[in-house]
């Protein structure tokens, strides 16, 4: 009991000091990354670099009430759980926040360590919400997340299918890039078809939705 007294003593103060740390500092590099056999490309971006059309169409793919949930949206999550039981394409419910702890903190995994990496994802995804406010949230996720094959984050996602710094997105480029994020590794970003061209062309036409109605007003206030 004493060991494990002091193994979960650790991981608090591990699991807390880590986030407070990232809270100031770019997230050097992630499992996912560290067990990518594709290599690595990236190019940690501040926020402010970062054209607004990307941060909204990031919210209208991904997680409509980002700014108004504490980490958890659990009408997404049953929304989720009820189409998938209904055998309609797998979606997960789960908002920024949790995949920005998963992407930091955690590993993907499939079987029996998904669901160990669930529950630590709800405890970092607390930490966050709470050490960290909505932009910063915000612009880890930008950086870290999966933008194409060996490719990570908005910046070097947007170098590698436009050309260009993720400064000039265009409405839909960012939408096209927001419409691979689930799925980078075979969603075709710069020549999409079918479904990713189709849910692209939606996010982009929310885009101007999220701007106008202040969907991302926590971010830029």
């Amino acid at each position: 009991m004493r060991l494990l007294l002091k193994i979960v003593i650790a991981f608090l103060l591990l699991s807390v000091g880590t986030t407070l740390l990232y809270r100031f500092v770019p997230v050097p590099v992630t499992i996912t990354m560290l067990t990518d056999a594709n290599g690595i490309t990236k190019d940690w971006t501040q926020l402010s670099d970062i054209d607004r059309n990307m941060v909204a169409a990031a919210i209208a793919a991904e997680d409509g009430k980002f700014c108004t949930h504490n980490g958890f949206d659990t009408q997404a999550i049953e929304n989720a759980m009820k189409r998938n039981a209904e055998g309609g394409r797998l979606r997960g419910g789960s908002t920024i926040s949790q995949q920005t702890a998963k992407n930091v903190f955690l590993w993907q995994g499939e079987g029996w360590s998904r669901y160990a990496r669930k529950g630590l994802e709800v405890w970092f995804t607390f930490l966050i919400e709470h050490l960290w406010d909505k932009r910063r949230i915000m612009e880890v996720y930008l950086n870290v997340a999966e933008t194409g094959i060996g490719t990570y984050g908005v910046e070097a996602g947007a170098q590698r299918y436009f050309g260009k710094s993720a400064a000039s997105l265009t409405p839909l480029q960012a939408a096209r890039m927001a419409a691979a994020l689930p799925s980078p590794k075979t969603r075709s970003v710069k020549n999409p078809a079918g479904f990713t061209r189709r849910y692209g062309n939606t996010i982009s036409a929310r885009i101007g939705t999220v701007r106008n109605s202040g969907f991302d007003a926590c971010v830029y206030e």
